[in-house]
């Protein structure tokens, strides 16, 4: 009896550290590109069309409506509390302030190589910004910040 009690103890002992784990988390890309007045951000799929379309649309701002921002990221272990991405923006200065927009959006946890979240800036509210100059990708499991990422320029 007290052969087969050992193991049993050691297993649930071993399962009770395994399901404590918190979440960790991590942003491994952050794509920005601009959009077109039709909300695409290439014409095909080829990335060198795709490359080759936002230098014309960072070369003729009047023919942008927006950017998108594609974000790749993964979480392992069990999140208690509700992820969310968040991309802060700074623009150009007007004044003696830059600019700042913030976009957000809930996520939930993907498969165990990650997920990629858009996150769109569009409108009244792009169109008002300005130009933006840098950028900052954060991933939060609550307020409880997991990961970030950011521009040259944050």
């Amino acid at each position: 009896m007290r052969r087969l009690s050992l193991p049993l103890i050691f297993s649930c002992l071993l399962a009770l550290t395994l399901s404590t784990q918190a979440a960790t988390g991590r942003i491994v890309k952050v794509l920005p590109a601009f959009l077109d007045l039709k909300g695409r951000h290439t014409l095909s799929p080829s990335l060198f069309e795709r490359d080759a379309y936002q230098v014309k649309l960072r070369q003729h701002p009047e023919h942008r409506s927006g950017m998108r921002f594609d974000v790749q990221w993964r979480v392992h272990g069990r999140a208690e509390q509700p992820l969310k991405m968040r991309v802060e923006l700074l623009g150009t200065a007007k004044g003696d302030l830059p600019s700042k927009s913030v976009l957000e959006m809930p996520v939930e946890k993907g498969s165990w190589f990650g997920r990629w979240s858009t996150l769109r800036f569009t409108g009244d509210d792009y169109q008002k910004f300005g130009e933006v100059t840098a950028w900052r990708a954060t991933l939060w499991e609550g307020d409880n910040l997991l990961s970030e990422q950011k521009s040259f320029l944050w």
